[in-house]
Parts: structure tokens; C-alpha cells; sequence
């Protein structure tokens, strides 16, 4: 079985210290930068405004330290950038896969929010989770080049002579992980020449776009690099997971993640994941 790392890992940004942490008596209303990517609005001027007709705090000054799954930044980063614009709050978003976030929260003790890719994401943390509300669903998919050259229609394809595979990592990832146990239940993991694991999601339809696999499981709003296209079955159907937002115990500022967790419901929020092409839980 062939296997390259794609992804570098962020795991020396991730392993940075944090300033304050969960039992530590944060302040409300305090913050700190987080160790990784930093993502923030251009845009706060309507503070205090309202949507679908419920008016939202201004929060000036105040600030939001999310933990994101890599696999959903562009619907996500549009989400936070429209509640700071509505709310004049500071969205520092950190964007990893499962593994480097959940060392994260239990190395730092710190945070508001968790934004998980499934609930089994949450887990490790559990004993940091406050409570949490379904958000999404997301669904797996088997991709493969346009054209579908290999004439993939379903997983046991996969074992075809020359076929190869890219899958997210199965320790750090839940895509990697529904990948395995599907072709595992469905007894041909082990027949399945894997070209290449990687950290993140997006990165696997633009690595099947550029040829150097011939099919991928990943998920179905990460499948939109050109020359892609999505195999027609229901293979993957039993694993389709559900993104929960999992508001933490040592959250710093429990006014400002209560309206941020009332903006999720609403119907802006919902819209902006619909046009990414997730599903909403009902």
C-alpha cells in the first residue's frame, strides 16, 4: 500500500501556549490570539443590527476564539465575517483537522467554540463540551476525474487493476476515518491501492483534479475543484455524519457565544452553508 503525506501539519502552531485556560478564571469578555490561522471581518459596521427579526448585541470590543475543521473554512469564514458585521465582534477562527484541534483545546484549555466535522470529533474533548446543537450534515462521496476514466460506479471499483485512491489520514480526520471503515465494511480495504493520505479535506479534490490519483472519498462540499465530478451511488449513504457546534466550558465570553450560537439558527447563517452545499438538520 503506497502512502505520501500531503498535508504539513500545523502542529508546531497548534502547540503554542495559551495565555488563560478552562478552569483558570477567565474573565468575561477576554481573549487571546490564537496559536494558528487568524481570521477577522472587513467588515463591523453595522453593530447591534438586526436579522430575521431579532436583534442582535453590540459587541463591540468583544471577542470569539473558534476552533474550525479545515474541511468547512469557506462557509464558515463567511459566517463569522457576516456576525462580526452585525455585531462588531472580533471572530479569531482557528482552522485544523480534528487531531491538532482537540490537542489543542485539552493542551491550552481554551476556547469558545468547536466546530467539529462529525460528533464522534468531539469525543476526546467531551469533558471540555458545555453543550452543542446540530448544525449540518455531511455527506461523503466517492470523486473521481472527469470523464470517470477508470469507469468507477461504486466502491468495489476501487480494487480495479491500476485504480488508486486518496483519503484523508484515518487518525486525524473524520473523512479518513469513514473512508476506511466504508471500503472495511464493505471488505476491500485491504485491496485498495491508496495513492496518498492527507490532512485536510479540500486538499484531496485538487489532488484528483490534478491527476495524481484516479478516484477519492471526500466530502461533498470539498468536491468542487474543476475536472472533478462526484460517482452517482449510494455506497457512502450509512456514514453521513452531522457538524455539531460544541460550545466549551472554558469559554471566555458566555454573552458573546450565546448570540453567536442564536446567529447559527438563523437564517442567514443556514443560507450561507446551503450555498456551499451542505444540507441543514432539520
Amino acid at each position: 500500500m503506497k502512502k505520501k503525506t500531503l498535508a504539513v501539519l500545523l502542529a508546531a502552531a497548534l502547540g503554542a501556549s495559551m495565555l488563560w485556560g478552562c478552569g483558570k478564571g477567565n474573565d468575561a469578555g477576554a481573549s487571546a490570539t490564537p496559536a494558528s490561522t487568524t481570521a477577522e471581518s472587513t467588515d463591523s459596521s453595522t453593530a447591534s443590527g438586526t436579522e430575521s427579526g431579532i436583534q442582535l448585541p453590540d459587541l463591540t470590543g468583544r471577542t470569539l476564539m473558534i476552533y474550525c475543521g479545515a474541511g468547512m473554512t469557506k462557509p464558515f469564514q463567511e459566517i463569522a465575517d457576516a456576525f462580526k458585521s452585525h455585531t462588531g465582534c472580533e471572530m479569531n477562527v482557528t482552522y485544523a483537522n480534528a487531531g491538532q484541534i482537540q490537542s489543542q483545546i485539552t493542551t491550552s484549555e481554551e476556547g469558545d467554540l468547536f466546530i467539529a466535522g462529525s460528533g464522534d470529533e468531539l469525543k476526546p474533548v467531551e469533558s471540555y463540551v458545555e453543550g452543542k446543537k446540530e448544525l449540518v450534515k455531511h455527506i461523503p462521496v466517492l470523486a473521481v476525474q472527469s470523464g470517470n476514466p477508470k469507469n468507477i460506479t461504486g466502491l468495489v471499483d476501487l480494487t480495479g487493476d491500476g485504480v488508486t485512491l486518496i483519503m484523508g489520514d484515518v487518525d486525524s480526520t473524520p473523512i479518513g476515518k469513514i473512508a476506511k471503515k466504508a471500503m472495511t465494511d464493505a471488505g476491500i480495504f485491504d485491496q485498495v491501492q491508496i495513492e496518498a493520505t492527507t490532512a485536510t479535506a479540500p486538499q484531496m479534490s485538487t489532488a484528483l483534479a490534478a491527476k495524481e490519483a484516479d478516484a477519492a472519498i471526500v466530502w461533498k462540499e470539498n468536491c468542487d475543484a474543476q475536472d472533478v465530478e462526484i460517482v452517482n451511488t449510494t455506497d457512502l449513504d450509512p456514514y453521513i455524519k452531522t457538524i455539531p457546534a460544541a460550545s466549551l466550558s472554558c469559554a471566555a465570553d458566555k454573552d458573546a457565544l450565546e448570540a453567536f450560537n442564536q446567529y447559527l439558527d438563523m437564517d442567514t447563517a443556514k443560507e450561507i452553508w446551503v450555498k456551499y452545499g451542505y444540507e441543514i438538520v432539520e
